[in-house]
């Protein structure tokens, strides 16, 4: 090739590249998207962000951690968000989707949150084991001869007359929510684990096991009500029989609503997530776009603004958010790792 070409190619890309910067830098403001769960937590952030510093106070959606996700790996630019909230880590495929689109997610956990299964206050006690959730909720389950049925239980009693005797009727996130996908590995694997012939086939078949513990009925007895958690605390407000599925957080902020389940002899309580007694807990976590630091203005001050022990630490607001602080030495080394902007790797 000539060398006359090669200086146009090369100018070319030059112009390519400068628009590309130009572009971005047509908007400043930060987009957030992703998590419902790290929603309330991330608009409190923004908001003291966009109060305290010169820059424009960040625009966070709720998309749920899958739909996040999706969209913070389809390609960098204007078009595409600079951060996606989320409540279980990265998937192996959706980290190589992002790679393939030219996308480094930085990764930055910021903490801990108990998934609870709660009612309204007026609404019957529950003291339930992962087990019991399972059988509650799971599309199929062992019969009498160790075969896989549809799951025929109706009322929490079927399963064990200790249970309330009203109908199985829990709404939880669909599932594009990182909270169903914590769900469904924490409680429904967790309790799959503890049927005997499914702890057999586990190590017998993994990739059979997992397929059975994680399918959730589809009869009506979970249902699905999107990624807005606050629509779920009304229709238990208006249900008291109904339970409903989602973050710590959101069961402290309505705790004069509605009221958690105890599971395996543990509270859902700020205390008992942070100790990991309460067995259904998950870590929380953003993303930040690498490609976007120094193009769209403030990123890297909005998450030194989030990893300052202000905001996340035992005292910050966010605990009072209802988020479970890391250990001082988590945050602490994630706080350098995220003011670096160190790329995570899988």
């Amino acid at each position: 090739m000539s060398i006359r070409k090669l200086t146009c190619l090369a100018a070319g890309a030059a112009l390519l590249a400068s628009t590309a910067v130009g572009t971005a830098f047509a908007r400043d403001q930060i987009q957030i998207v992703g998590s419902s769960t790290v929603f309330p937590f991330s608009t409190s952030v923004a908001e003291q962000f966009g109060q305290k510093s010169s820059f424009k106070t960040p625009v966070v959606e709720s998309t749920g951690s899958g739909g996040g996700m999706k969209l913070f790996c389809a390609g960098v630019g204007e078009n595409t968000p600079d951060i996606t909230n989320a409540s279980r880590r990265i998937k192996e495929g959706e980290f190589k989707t992002c790679n393939d689109n030219g996308v480094t997610p930085v990764e930055v956990k910021i903490g801990f949150d108990g998934i609870v299964m709660a009612n309204a206050k007026s609404g019957p006690e529950l003291n339930i084991t992962r087990e019991q959730i399972f059988l509650a909720l799971a599309k199929e389950i062992p019969g009498e001869d160790g075969k896989m049925i549809p799951n025929p239980h109706q009322k929490w009693s079927d399963i064990d007359p200790s249970l309330p005797n009203i109908k199985i009727e829990v709404l939880g996130p669909p599932p594009t929510s990182g909270t169903r996908d914590a769900f469904a590995e924490i409680a429904l694997e967790g309790g799959a684990k503890k049927i005997e012939v499914l702890a057999n086939l586990r190590k017998e078949d993994k990739k059979a096991f997992g397929k059975i513990a994680h399918a959730v009925r589809e009869d009506g007895a979970y249902i699905e009500a999107g990624e807005n958690d606050n629509l779920i605390i009304q229709k238990l407000e208006a249900n008291e029989n109904a339970f409903g599925v989602f973050g710590f957080s959101f069961l402290d902020q309505n705790a004069d609503k509605v009221k958690g389940a105890v599971v395996e002899g543990n509270q859902p309580e700020f205390e008992k997530i942070a100790a990991g007694e309460y067995p259904i807990s998950r870590s929380l976590f953003f993303y930040v776009k690498k490609e976007h630091v120094g193009v769209i203005p403030g990123l890297e001050e909005y998450v030194a603004e989030f990893t300052a022990e202000s905001t996340w630490g035992p005292d910050g607001y966010l605990a009072d958010k209802g988020l479970i602080p890391l250990p001082e030495a988590d945050r602490k080394a994630i706080a350098e790792s995220a003011k670096s902007m160190a790329p995570m790797s899988f």
